[in-house]
């Protein structure tokens, strides 16, 4: 998140953390750019008029540097030249304020998806449905009370098609970076998933190397709670 005006940035990225996602915050271009080079980013939800570095030269380099980061650019301007420029510098879309944050969450989702190699809205493992979109998770049709750290890591393991993911790319995925490096959140994050998740167990740890969920039998699309089966 790349906003000059403190206020607004931290109460855009106290909203996505509610929604589950890993948010840092930049106040100034030069700052974004630091970020986006040393970081992996999905989305830069990014400000046109920043102090240090203007927006559009920090999208330019992103696309310039072929960072698979989405960027998404804020304006305050709301004529339909501003809007071409700003798409021309290579953003692959555009908000302008005042914007409501439903709209911002659906977007920022949106290109959250294009980072990532493709998937349906509905990833199935293991007898694990997850809803992106809604933000649900189903297991064997039964549906989770999951908080939004467990949703995230969850995610990030089904995303893996089964691949290990280890504790600091979980950190990296879930957390922000005042998290650090220490891996502790992480372990008592995944055995309060493990308990929600019940048995038999399906997230198995790797020694050394991390957790994963194992390529399993997809079950059916669940039916939300109140909706008739198909």
């Amino acid at each position: 998140m790349v906003e000059d005006k403190a206020f607004l940035a931290a109460m855009i990225a106290d909203g996505l953390r509610r929604d589950a996602i890993t948010v840092d915050v930049a106040l100034d271009g030069l700052t974004a750019l630091r970020k986006l080079q040393f970081g992996d980013y999905d989305v830069v939800v990014l400000d046109r008029d920043l102090p240090g570095l203007h927006g559009d030269e920090v999208c330019r380099r992103v696309v310039a540097q072929q960072l698979l980061t989405r960027v998404l650019m804020l304006t305050a301007s709301t004529t339909v030249p501003d809007r071409v420029e700003g798409l021309g510098l290579g953003a692959d879309d555009y908000l302008t304020k005042p914007f409501a944050y439903d709209e911002l969450l659906a977007r920022v989702l949106a290109l959250g998806r294009r980072a990532q190699p493709a998937l349906p809205p509905v990833i199935k493992r293991a007898g694990i449905s997850l809803d992106t979109a809604r933000r649900q998770a189903y297991r064997d049709r039964t549906p989770l009370s999951l908080s939004r750290k467990e949703f995230a890591v969850l995610e990030t393991l089904m995303r893996a098609g089964g691949a290990v993911v280890s504790g600091e790319d979980l950190i990296e995925k879930v957390w922000d970076e005042n998290a650090g490096y220490d891996t502790n959140p992480v372990r008592v994050t995944v055995s309060r998933l493990r308990a929600k998740l019940g048995d038999p167990s399906v997230i198995e740890t790797v020694p050394g190397a991390g957790y994963r969920i194992p390529a399993g039998p997809d079950g059916e699309r669940p039916t939300a709670p109140g909706q008739a089966g198909a």
